[in-house]
């Protein structure tokens, strides 16, 4: 299998490296690809070093698989020629993911849409992973009408840039600015762009990803995305309303037994999910989960997932996996 990691030197190509090894992929040949000023830096992978080539070169080389985490721009000029190379595209950016020719996948969730014809295939949004795999099993049982979702954001969201604006906040630096304001001590209602509409792209992203992930045009979405100042990964507060009549304990048992979720729900022990526990690892944590007495058949509760791993990269390479054993690659 020949890996080509494209956007290799950045914060999601980093942790893309780092999960391609965790869970040893079975990569023959590693090929690291950045913009022209990265070209020639080293990188390290299985305590082998390989140097960063360009987006041409990384064609000509005929990878198998090229996992994106470029920006859009990139994805647009670059996954069509990777694609008519023969070449299948897991892309991170947001490119490809409304695109109505193109599958959105969650591996747990609807990756059996997949076949070998998909050359260009869209990882979601962050927010959307883990808010789609507290959902999923639920829409399935319950019939889900509507969701409401407020994001609390992790700042690695944003990139090196914002992490390093907090770094310089917390010790009271002046630098370069991520946000339009300061984040240390702070939350800031405004992820991504505005819309006409007066919300922001990242709150669409939840609106649209997860009706088009859950096949179901008909539940009825809004969201509003916070960026708070932590590192480990996004929270959300998320009420659903069903079709159907629950059980709590039946949905902590659902949750439970759903590969990729891990549920941290006891008041008595204070055990509910966090980002500073959610950090570093692969699963989406729920918790607080309880029926919300003011409205029939709805139910609140917490998920936290490491943004940079299961919103990202854990993501992308799940889908490779599941291409790699189903013989859709390689």
């Amino acid at each position: 299998m020949k890996v080509a990691v494209v956007g290799a030197t950045g914060l999601v190509g980093t942790v893309m490296l780092k999960v391609l090894e965790e869970r040893n992929f079975p990569v023959t040949e590693l090929i690291p690809v950045a913009s022209e000023r990265s070209v020639g830096k080293k990188i390290t992978y299985k305590n082998a070093e390989y140097s960063v080539v360009g987006l041409e070169t990384a064609v000509g080389m005929k990878p198998d698989v090229a996992l994106f985490s470029a920006g859009g721009s990139t994805s647009l000029e670059w996954a069509p020629k990777f694609a008519e190379a023969g070449i299948t595209v897991i892309d991170n950016s947001s490119a490809w993911r409304m695109d109505p020719t193109k599958k959105l996948v969650v591996p747990e969730i609807n990756a059996h849409e997949l076949t070998a014809t998909d050359k260009i295939i869209a990882n979601p949004n962050c927010s959307t992973i883990q808010l789609v795999m507290a959902l999923g099993p639920l829409h399935k049982k319950y019939n889900i009408n509507r969701v409401i979702i407020s994001t609390y954001q992790s700042i690695t969201g944003t990139g090196v840039k914002a992490v390093q604006q907090l770094e310089n906040e917390y010790v009271g630096e002046k630098g370069e600015m991520a946000y339009p304001y300061p984040i240390h001590r702070n939350a800031i209602p405004h992820c991504d762009v505005f819309q006409e509409n007066g919300y922001t792209k990242e709150e669409m992203k939840l609106v649209n990803e997860t009706q088009k992930i859950l096949d179901d045009r008909t539940i009825a979405v809004t969201a509003t995305a916070i960026r708070i100042p932590v590192v480990g990964g996004h929270s959300e507060s998320i009420n659903i309303e069903f079709d159907k009549e629950f059980v709590e304990s039946d949905v902590r048992e659902l949750l439970a037994n759903t590969d990729g979720v891990t549920v941290q729900d006891n008041p008595e022990t204070n055990t509910y999910p966090m980002p500073i526990y959610a950090e570093g690892k692969n699963d989406v944590f729920v918790g607080r989960i309880r029926r919300d007495h003011s409205r029939e058949n709805a139910l609140n509760m917490w998920v936290v997932a490491d943004n940079l791993r299961k919103g990202a990269a854990t993501n992308a390479v799940q889908i490779g996996e599941y291409l790699y054993a189903n013989k859709l690659i390689g």
